[in-house]
């Protein structure tokens, strides 16, 4: 089991990991290894709640595809042990992100004394510019 957050979990067996070329410099080593990983998760078909499978599903990105599989490809290291970590790490951080709740925003309106403020302000300005005028 993978832990995203302390109520929500993930089977390993619901991500498929596959062993590709790594594209990018590196010599022989990129021609003859397969170190990328290739990681697809399918959001309709896993054990997250439903409310979090609408929310992954409704954002928009490009690495989900139409049929609501998330497809992830890390070739950021040399080792695919490395990559294989570092796809998991990235599918976990993408989930924990659609967890987090965003705070709604409260309507506040001016202080009256910052309306009296500015108001003062404006009077000042507008002073100082009828000071630059010429005298007739």
């Amino acid at each position: 089991m993978i832990n995203i957050s302390s109520s929500v979990q993930i089977d390993e067996d619901e991500i498929e990991m596959t062993a590709i070329r790594a594209q990018g410099s590196g010599g022989q080593n990129v021609n003859k290894v397969n170190s990328a990983i290739h990681l697809r998760f399918d959001i309709a078909a896993s054990s997250l709640p439903d409310e979090i499978k609408e929310k992954l599903l409704s954002k928009p990105d490009s690495r989900v595809n139409t049929d609501g599989v998330f497809v992830l490809k890390a070739q950021n290291y040399r080792t695919q042990e490395q990559n294989r970590f570092d796809a998991q790490e990235r599918l976990v951080a993408w989930i924990a992100q659609a967890l987090v709740v965003k705070k709604t925003r409260k309507p506040t309106k001016v202080s009256k004394g910052a309306k009296e403020k500015r108001i003062k302000a404006k009077k000042q300005q507008g002073e100082r510019k009828q000071l630059r005028k010429k005298i007739l």
